[in-house]
Protein backbone atom coordinates (compact mmCIF):
# COMPACT_ATOMS: atom_id res chain seq x y z
CA UNK A 1 0.00 0.00 0.00
CA UNK A 2 1.34 3.34 -1.12
CA UNK A 3 0.54 6.86 0.33
CA UNK A 4 -0.27 9.20 -2.56
CA UNK A 5 -1.01 12.70 -2.62
CA UNK A 6 -2.76 14.60 -5.76
CA UNK A 7 -2.68 18.21 -6.03
CA UNK A 8 -4.63 20.64 -8.34
CA UNK A 9 -5.75 24.08 -8.69
CA UNK A 10 -9.93 24.19 -8.36
CA UNK A 11 -10.33 24.05 -12.06
CA UNK A 12 -12.77 21.53 -13.68
CA UNK A 13 -10.89 20.66 -17.04
CA UNK A 14 -7.97 20.14 -14.64
CA UNK A 15 -8.77 18.33 -11.48
CA UNK A 16 -11.48 16.03 -13.60
CA UNK A 17 -9.15 13.76 -15.34
CA UNK A 18 -7.11 13.44 -11.30
CA UNK A 19 -10.31 12.48 -9.82
CA UNK A 20 -10.54 9.85 -12.08
CA UNK A 21 -7.14 8.48 -12.03
CA UNK A 22 -7.20 9.07 -7.90
CA UNK A 23 -10.24 6.15 -7.68
CA UNK A 24 -8.47 3.93 -9.78
CA UNK A 25 -5.63 4.20 -6.93
CA UNK A 26 -7.79 3.60 -4.22
CA UNK A 27 -9.46 0.86 -5.69
CA UNK A 28 -6.01 -0.73 -5.93
CA UNK A 29 -5.81 -0.54 -2.30
CA UNK A 30 -3.83 3.04 -1.78
CA UNK A 31 -3.93 5.38 0.59
CA UNK A 32 -4.61 8.24 -1.15
CA UNK A 33 -5.18 11.87 -0.55
CA UNK A 34 -5.98 14.89 -2.35
CA UNK A 35 -5.81 18.53 -2.33
CA UNK A 36 -8.00 21.20 -4.26
CA UNK A 37 -10.50 23.54 -3.62
CA UNK A 38 -12.97 22.99 -1.23
CA UNK A 39 -15.98 23.38 -4.70
CA UNK A 40 -14.59 19.49 -5.26
CA UNK A 41 -14.46 18.29 -1.89
CA UNK A 42 -17.34 15.83 -2.87
CA UNK A 43 -16.18 14.96 -5.93
CA UNK A 44 -13.03 13.96 -4.32
CA UNK A 45 -14.89 12.04 -1.73
CA UNK A 46 -16.93 10.33 -3.80
CA UNK A 47 -13.67 8.78 -5.33
CA UNK A 48 -12.58 7.59 -2.06
CA UNK A 49 -9.82 9.89 -1.34
CA UNK A 50 -9.36 11.91 1.51
CA UNK A 51 -10.06 15.62 1.01
CA UNK A 52 -7.35 18.08 2.07
CA UNK A 53 -8.54 22.09 1.48
CA UNK A 54 -6.34 24.37 -0.06
CA UNK A 55 -5.83 27.51 1.94
CA UNK A 56 -9.06 30.10 2.24
CA UNK A 57 -6.32 32.57 0.07
CA UNK A 58 -5.53 29.90 -2.94
CA UNK A 59 -8.84 28.57 -3.64
CA UNK A 60 -11.38 30.55 -5.60
CA UNK A 61 -14.79 29.17 -7.58
CA UNK A 62 -13.76 28.58 -11.25
CA UNK A 63 -17.33 29.07 -11.95
CA UNK A 64 -17.10 32.70 -11.51
CA UNK A 65 -13.96 33.71 -12.27
CA UNK A 66 -14.48 37.36 -13.54
CA UNK A 67 -15.76 38.09 -9.90
CA UNK A 68 -12.18 36.24 -8.40
CA UNK A 69 -10.61 38.53 -11.45
CA UNK A 70 -12.63 41.20 -12.50
CA UNK A 71 -9.51 42.57 -14.71
CA UNK A 72 -9.08 39.16 -16.59
CA UNK A 73 -11.93 39.79 -18.82
CA UNK A 74 -10.69 42.88 -20.95
CA UNK A 75 -7.19 41.03 -22.12
CA UNK A 76 -6.64 39.06 -24.83
CA UNK A 77 -3.79 35.94 -25.94
CA UNK A 78 -0.26 36.38 -24.21
CA UNK A 79 -1.53 39.04 -22.06
CA UNK A 80 -4.47 36.78 -20.70
CA UNK A 81 -1.43 34.46 -20.65
CA UNK A 82 0.71 36.56 -18.09
CA UNK A 83 -2.43 37.44 -16.16
CA UNK A 84 -3.61 33.84 -15.51
CA UNK A 85 -0.20 32.94 -14.64
CA UNK A 86 1.03 35.52 -12.33
CA UNK A 87 -2.36 35.56 -10.34
CA UNK A 88 -3.90 32.49 -10.93
CA UNK A 89 -1.01 29.97 -10.76
CA UNK A 90 1.86 32.15 -9.07
CA UNK A 91 0.66 33.75 -6.35
CA UNK A 92 -1.12 30.90 -4.88
CA UNK A 93 2.17 28.77 -4.79
CA UNK A 94 3.85 29.46 -1.30
CA UNK A 95 0.16 28.35 0.02
CA UNK A 96 -0.34 25.30 -2.21
CA UNK A 97 2.99 24.21 -1.04
CA UNK A 98 2.46 24.70 2.52
CA UNK A 99 -1.30 22.82 2.41
CA UNK A 100 1.04 19.54 0.83
CA UNK A 101 3.92 20.07 3.33
CA UNK A 102 1.35 20.07 5.91
CA UNK A 103 -0.37 17.08 4.50
CA UNK A 104 3.11 15.22 4.68
CA UNK A 105 4.24 16.49 8.21
CA UNK A 106 1.31 14.38 9.53
CA UNK A 107 1.21 11.54 7.49
CA UNK A 108 4.60 10.72 5.60
CA UNK A 109 3.51 10.56 1.50
CA UNK A 110 5.31 8.08 -0.77
CA UNK A 111 4.45 10.69 -4.07
CA UNK A 112 2.51 13.45 -5.06
CA UNK A 113 0.69 13.91 -8.28
CA UNK A 114 0.23 16.92 -9.45
CA UNK A 115 -1.27 19.09 -12.30
CA UNK A 116 1.11 21.52 -14.22
CA UNK A 117 -0.56 24.58 -13.19
CA UNK A 118 -0.05 23.59 -9.16
CA UNK A 119 2.61 25.63 -8.79
CA UNK A 120 3.48 24.08 -5.29
CA UNK A 121 4.97 20.99 -6.48
CA UNK A 122 7.74 22.98 -7.86
CA UNK A 123 8.48 24.07 -3.92
CA UNK A 124 8.83 20.52 -3.22
CA UNK A 125 11.78 19.92 -5.47
CA UNK A 126 13.91 22.19 -3.84
CA UNK A 127 14.52 19.41 -1.10
CA UNK A 128 16.72 16.80 -1.74
CA UNK A 129 15.23 13.42 -3.05
CA UNK A 130 15.62 11.38 0.38
CA UNK A 131 14.11 13.93 2.18
CA UNK A 132 10.51 14.27 -0.14
CA UNK A 133 8.09 12.24 -2.13
CA UNK A 134 8.43 11.33 -5.57
CA UNK A 135 6.64 14.22 -7.80
CA UNK A 136 5.00 13.07 -11.05
CA UNK A 137 3.52 15.88 -13.12
CA UNK A 138 0.62 14.83 -14.59
CA UNK A 139 -0.22 16.72 -18.04
CA UNK A 140 -3.94 17.26 -18.40
CA UNK A 141 -3.61 20.03 -20.68
CA UNK A 142 -1.52 20.20 -24.13
CA UNK A 143 2.49 19.63 -23.10
CA UNK A 144 3.83 22.83 -21.97
CA UNK A 145 8.12 22.49 -21.42
CA UNK A 146 9.72 24.85 -23.00
CA UNK A 147 11.62 23.36 -25.89
CA UNK A 148 14.02 25.17 -28.91
CA UNK A 149 11.87 23.10 -31.56
CA UNK A 150 8.26 24.47 -30.31
CA UNK A 151 7.27 28.22 -30.15
CA UNK A 152 6.32 29.71 -26.48
CA UNK A 153 3.63 28.19 -24.67
CA UNK A 154 0.31 30.21 -24.99
CA UNK A 155 1.03 31.51 -28.62
CA UNK A 156 -0.79 28.84 -30.50
CA UNK A 157 1.53 28.09 -32.81
CA UNK A 158 2.66 24.85 -34.33
CA UNK A 159 5.89 24.23 -35.65
CA UNK A 160 7.42 26.38 -38.64
CA UNK A 161 7.95 24.25 -41.71
CA UNK A 162 11.01 26.90 -42.28
CA UNK A 163 13.74 28.12 -39.74
CA UNK A 164 11.39 26.90 -36.79
CA UNK A 165 14.30 27.29 -33.85
CA UNK A 166 15.15 30.36 -35.77
CA UNK A 167 11.74 31.50 -35.19
CA UNK A 168 11.20 30.22 -31.50
CA UNK A 169 14.36 31.60 -30.60
CA UNK A 170 12.82 35.27 -31.99
CA UNK A 171 10.19 34.71 -29.88
CA UNK A 172 11.42 33.80 -26.46
CA UNK A 173 12.38 37.30 -25.37
CA UNK A 174 8.74 38.19 -26.13
CA UNK A 175 7.13 35.42 -24.09
CA UNK A 176 10.05 36.14 -21.24
CA UNK A 177 9.02 39.79 -21.02
CA UNK A 178 5.24 39.09 -20.55
CA UNK A 179 5.74 35.97 -18.07
CA UNK A 180 8.37 38.30 -16.78
CA UNK A 181 5.95 39.15 -13.24
CA UNK A 182 4.59 36.04 -13.03
CA UNK A 183 8.20 34.52 -12.45
CA UNK A 184 9.07 37.18 -10.31
CA UNK A 185 6.25 36.71 -7.78
CA UNK A 186 7.02 32.92 -7.95
CA UNK A 187 10.93 33.31 -7.23
CA UNK A 188 9.59 35.48 -4.41
CA UNK A 189 7.82 33.31 -3.07
CA UNK A 190 10.58 30.68 -3.19
CA UNK A 191 13.01 32.30 -1.39
CA UNK A 192 10.48 32.71 1.27
CA UNK A 193 10.27 29.16 1.81
CA UNK A 194 13.71 27.88 1.20
CA UNK A 195 15.94 31.26 1.06
CA UNK A 196 17.13 30.21 -2.23
CA UNK A 197 15.83 31.47 -5.44
CA UNK A 198 14.01 29.09 -7.90
CA UNK A 199 16.18 27.42 -10.19
CA UNK A 200 14.23 27.81 -13.21
CA UNK A 201 10.74 29.08 -14.20
CA UNK A 202 7.29 28.06 -14.38
CA UNK A 203 7.52 26.65 -17.68
CA UNK A 204 10.69 24.83 -17.24
CA UNK A 205 10.33 23.65 -13.56
CA UNK A 206 8.95 19.95 -14.70
CA UNK A 207 12.54 19.45 -15.97
CA UNK A 208 13.34 18.90 -12.42
CA UNK A 209 10.41 16.75 -11.63
CA UNK A 210 10.91 12.71 -11.23
CA UNK A 211 8.55 12.03 -14.27
CA UNK A 212 6.06 13.88 -16.03
CA UNK A 213 2.91 11.30 -17.91
CA UNK A 214 1.11 13.44 -20.39
CA UNK A 215 -2.24 11.85 -20.72
CA UNK A 216 -2.35 11.54 -24.18
CA UNK A 217 -0.22 10.30 -26.84
CA UNK A 218 2.59 11.64 -28.73
CA UNK A 219 1.05 12.07 -32.06
CA UNK A 220 -0.90 14.68 -30.45
CA UNK A 221 2.22 16.75 -29.70
CA UNK A 222 4.50 18.62 -31.50
CA UNK A 223 8.10 16.00 -31.73
CA UNK A 224 10.50 17.77 -29.74
CA UNK A 225 14.45 17.05 -29.81
CA UNK A 226 14.97 18.03 -26.10
CA UNK A 227 12.70 16.59 -24.64
CA UNK A 228 12.58 15.27 -20.38
CA UNK A 229 13.96 11.95 -20.22
CA UNK A 230 11.41 10.88 -17.97
CA UNK A 231 8.55 12.27 -20.20
CA UNK A 232 6.05 9.41 -20.75
CA UNK A 233 2.79 9.60 -23.16
CA UNK A 234 0.13 6.97 -20.91
CA UNK A 235 -3.18 7.88 -23.13
CA UNK A 236 -6.35 9.79 -22.00
CA UNK A 237 -7.18 8.88 -18.72
CA UNK A 238 -10.80 10.48 -18.03
CA UNK A 239 -13.29 8.66 -16.51
CA UNK A 240 -15.59 6.18 -19.31
CA UNK A 241 -18.77 4.51 -18.90
CA UNK A 242 -20.98 7.58 -18.01
CA UNK A 243 -24.22 6.08 -16.89
CA UNK A 244 -26.11 9.70 -18.16
CA UNK A 245 -29.54 8.65 -18.78
CA UNK A 246 -30.37 8.88 -22.94
CA UNK A 247 -32.68 11.66 -23.84
CA UNK A 248 -36.07 11.07 -25.21
CA UNK A 249 -34.80 11.95 -28.99
CA UNK A 250 -31.79 9.49 -28.70
CA UNK A 251 -33.51 7.00 -31.63
CA UNK A 252 -33.38 10.27 -34.29
CA UNK A 253 -29.49 9.15 -33.89
CA UNK A 254 -30.01 6.31 -36.35
CA UNK A 255 -27.23 7.23 -39.44
CA UNK A 256 -29.70 8.83 -41.47
CA UNK A 257 -28.38 12.11 -41.00
CA UNK A 258 -24.67 13.28 -40.37
CA UNK A 259 -24.41 14.01 -36.50
CA UNK A 260 -22.44 17.50 -35.47
CA UNK A 261 -21.77 17.43 -31.67
CA UNK A 262 -21.09 21.00 -30.64
CA UNK A 263 -20.47 21.73 -26.72
CA UNK A 264 -18.61 24.05 -24.42
CA UNK A 265 -17.69 21.73 -21.88
CA UNK A 266 -18.72 22.24 -17.97
CA UNK A 267 -16.75 25.43 -17.30
CA UNK A 268 -16.57 28.00 -20.21
CA UNK A 269 -19.87 27.50 -21.07
CA UNK A 270 -21.57 30.82 -19.72
CA UNK A 271 -21.35 32.47 -22.96
CA UNK A 272 -22.66 30.49 -25.94
CA UNK A 273 -21.38 32.26 -28.65
CA UNK A 274 -17.41 30.76 -27.90
CA UNK A 275 -19.32 27.80 -30.30
CA UNK A 276 -22.86 26.55 -29.48
CA UNK A 277 -25.01 29.47 -30.71
CA UNK A 278 -22.69 30.24 -34.08
CA UNK A 279 -23.23 26.44 -34.77
CA UNK A 280 -26.48 26.12 -34.29
CA UNK A 281 -26.89 29.44 -37.13
CA UNK A 282 -24.41 28.13 -39.45
CA UNK A 283 -25.64 24.73 -39.54
CA UNK A 284 -29.39 25.14 -39.63
CA UNK A 285 -30.59 24.82 -43.48
CA UNK A 286 -28.19 21.64 -43.51
CA UNK A 287 -29.27 18.24 -43.86
CA UNK A 288 -27.33 16.93 -40.45
CA UNK A 289 -27.96 16.77 -36.83
CA UNK A 290 -26.69 19.08 -34.67
CA UNK A 291 -26.91 18.09 -30.86
CA UNK A 292 -25.77 20.29 -28.33
CA UNK A 293 -24.25 19.57 -24.91
CA UNK A 294 -24.58 22.34 -22.20
CA UNK A 295 -22.39 21.01 -20.07
CA UNK A 296 -24.96 21.19 -16.96
CA UNK A 297 -26.75 24.31 -17.53
CA UNK A 298 -30.42 24.84 -18.12
CA UNK A 299 -31.77 23.88 -21.61
CA UNK A 300 -33.87 27.37 -21.49
CA UNK A 301 -31.00 29.26 -22.00
CA UNK A 302 -29.82 28.67 -25.17
CA UNK A 303 -30.90 30.22 -28.27
CA UNK A 304 -33.96 28.93 -30.04
CA UNK A 305 -32.86 25.47 -31.97
CA UNK A 306 -33.41 25.08 -35.49
CA UNK A 307 -35.29 22.44 -36.55
CA UNK A 308 -32.44 20.11 -37.03
CA UNK A 309 -31.17 20.71 -33.91
CA UNK A 310 -31.73 18.52 -30.34
CA UNK A 311 -30.33 19.41 -26.81
CA UNK A 312 -29.53 17.83 -23.53
CA UNK A 313 -27.99 18.81 -19.95
CA UNK A 314 -25.48 16.17 -20.84
CA UNK A 315 -24.82 12.80 -22.47
CA UNK A 316 -23.46 9.67 -22.61
CA UNK A 317 -19.79 9.92 -24.43
CA UNK A 318 -19.21 6.27 -24.99
CA UNK A 319 -22.55 5.91 -26.53
CA UNK A 320 -22.60 9.56 -28.69
CA UNK A 321 -19.11 9.88 -29.97
CA UNK A 322 -19.26 6.48 -32.27
CA UNK A 323 -22.60 8.06 -33.82
CA UNK A 324 -20.89 11.74 -34.31
CA UNK A 325 -19.45 12.45 -37.74
CA UNK A 326 -17.78 16.09 -36.37
CA UNK A 327 -17.08 17.17 -32.81
CA UNK A 328 -17.71 21.15 -32.09
CA UNK A 329 -15.59 22.40 -29.21
CA UNK A 330 -14.66 25.72 -28.09
CA UNK A 331 -10.94 23.82 -27.19
CA UNK A 332 -11.42 22.02 -23.91
CA UNK A 333 -8.25 19.36 -23.68
CA UNK A 334 -10.11 16.57 -21.71
CA UNK A 335 -13.02 16.40 -24.45
CA UNK A 336 -10.91 16.33 -27.65
CA UNK A 337 -8.99 14.14 -25.84
CA UNK A 338 -12.15 12.26 -25.87
CA UNK A 339 -13.54 12.86 -29.51
CA UNK A 340 -9.93 11.70 -30.30
CA UNK A 341 -10.51 8.69 -28.55
CA UNK A 342 -13.27 7.51 -30.92
CA UNK A 343 -11.84 8.85 -34.20
CA UNK A 344 -13.96 11.66 -34.14
CA UNK A 345 -12.57 14.76 -36.36
CA UNK A 346 -12.60 18.09 -35.05
CA UNK A 347 -13.50 21.46 -35.49
CA UNK A 348 -11.90 23.93 -32.36
CA UNK A 349 -12.66 27.48 -31.74
CA UNK A 350 -10.75 29.45 -28.68
CA UNK A 351 -8.56 32.41 -27.76
CA UNK A 352 -7.67 32.09 -24.07
CA UNK A 353 -6.39 29.79 -21.63
CA UNK A 354 -5.24 26.62 -23.36
CA UNK A 355 -7.60 26.64 -26.01
CA UNK A 356 -5.41 27.85 -28.47
CA UNK A 357 -2.88 25.23 -27.80
CA UNK A 358 -5.38 22.58 -28.25
CA UNK A 359 -6.63 24.36 -31.56
CA UNK A 360 -3.32 24.77 -32.72
CA UNK A 361 -2.45 21.13 -32.08
CA UNK A 362 -5.86 19.58 -33.48
CA UNK A 363 -4.70 21.49 -37.01
CA UNK A 364 -1.36 20.26 -36.58
CA UNK A 365 -2.20 16.44 -36.23
CA UNK A 366 -4.57 16.81 -39.25
CA UNK A 367 -7.40 15.50 -37.07
CA UNK A 368 -9.67 18.94 -38.18
CA UNK A 369 -9.31 22.65 -38.06
CA UNK A 370 -9.59 25.62 -36.17
CA UNK A 371 -11.18 28.85 -35.33
CA UNK A 372 -8.32 30.90 -33.90
CA UNK A 373 -11.32 33.13 -32.16
CA UNK A 374 -13.34 33.42 -29.04
CA UNK A 375 -16.68 34.42 -30.67
CA UNK A 376 -16.00 32.71 -34.24
CA UNK A 377 -18.65 33.54 -36.94
CA UNK A 378 -21.20 30.97 -38.32
CA UNK A 379 -19.81 31.67 -42.12
CA UNK A 380 -16.30 30.49 -40.28
CA UNK A 381 -17.91 27.49 -38.48
CA UNK A 382 -20.20 26.37 -41.45
CA UNK A 383 -16.80 26.06 -43.96
CA UNK A 384 -14.82 24.49 -41.42
CA UNK A 385 -17.68 21.69 -40.25
CA UNK A 386 -18.20 20.98 -43.65
CA UNK A 387 -14.96 20.70 -44.71
CA UNK A 388 -13.88 18.41 -41.72
CA UNK A 389 -17.40 16.44 -42.80
CA UNK A 390 -16.54 15.80 -46.27
CA UNK A 391 -13.08 15.37 -46.33
CA UNK A 392 -12.22 12.21 -45.59
CA UNK A 393 -8.66 13.08 -44.65
CA UNK A 394 -9.65 14.49 -41.21
CA UNK A 395 -11.22 11.20 -39.97
CA UNK A 396 -8.83 9.48 -41.08
CA UNK A 397 -6.03 10.69 -39.11
CA UNK A 398 -8.39 11.27 -35.96
CA UNK A 399 -8.57 7.29 -36.28
CA UNK A 400 -4.64 6.78 -36.84
CA UNK A 401 -4.46 9.00 -33.28
CA UNK A 402 -7.42 6.61 -31.52
CA UNK A 403 -5.47 3.54 -32.75
CA UNK A 404 -2.24 4.81 -30.76
CA UNK A 405 -4.42 6.00 -27.94
CA UNK A 406 -5.95 2.57 -27.93
CA UNK A 407 -2.57 0.95 -27.34
CA UNK A 408 -1.20 3.64 -25.05
CA UNK A 409 -1.34 1.65 -21.54
CA UNK A 410 -3.32 4.15 -19.65
CA UNK A 411 -3.85 3.93 -16.31
CA UNK A 412 -1.27 0.80 -15.88
CA UNK A 413 1.11 3.00 -17.40
CA UNK A 414 0.74 5.57 -15.00
CA UNK A 415 0.94 3.21 -12.15
CA UNK A 416 3.97 1.30 -13.30
CA UNK A 417 5.75 5.53 -13.38
CA UNK A 418 4.63 6.00 -9.80
CA UNK A 419 5.41 2.27 -8.38
CA UNK A 420 8.93 2.29 -9.97
CA UNK A 421 9.77 5.51 -8.09
CA UNK A 422 8.33 4.72 -4.70
CA UNK A 423 10.55 1.59 -5.37
CA UNK A 424 13.46 3.59 -5.84
CA UNK A 425 12.85 6.15 -3.12
CA UNK A 426 15.41 6.58 -0.53
CA UNK A 427 13.14 7.85 1.50
CA UNK A 428 10.41 4.88 1.02
CA UNK A 429 10.95 3.40 4.09
CA UNK A 430 10.86 6.53 6.21
CA UNK A 431 9.67 9.73 6.87
CA UNK A 432 10.18 12.45 3.94
CA UNK A 433 9.13 15.21 6.49
CA UNK A 434 11.33 14.34 9.12
CA UNK A 435 14.26 16.13 7.66
CA UNK A 436 12.58 18.45 5.34
CA UNK A 437 14.81 21.41 6.60
CA UNK A 438 17.73 19.71 4.39
CA UNK A 439 17.66 21.27 1.09
CA UNK A 440 19.25 21.45 -2.62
Amino acid sequence: VSSIVFASIPVHGHITPLLAVAEKFVKRGDDVRFVTGSRYADKVAATGASFVPLPPEADFDDRNIAESFPERARLRGLKAVAFDIENVFSRPAKLQYDAIDAAIAAQPADAVLAEQNFLGAAFLLAHQRAARPAVVICGVIPLCIDSRDTAPFGMGLPPARVLNRHRNAALAPLHRRILRQGNRTLNDLHRQVHGLDMPDTMMNWYRRADAFVQFSVSAFEYPMSDTPTALHFVGPLSAAGSRIPLPDWWGELDGTRPVIHVTQGTFANGDYDQAIAPTLHALADEDVLVVVATGGRPLDTLPPLPGNARAANYLPYDELLPRTAVYVTNGGYGGVQYALRYGVPIVATGGKEDKPEVGARVAWSGVGRRIRSERPTAGALRRDILAVLHEPRYRQASKRIAADMAAAPGFAGLAEVVDGLIADSPASHGDPAAVDAEKV
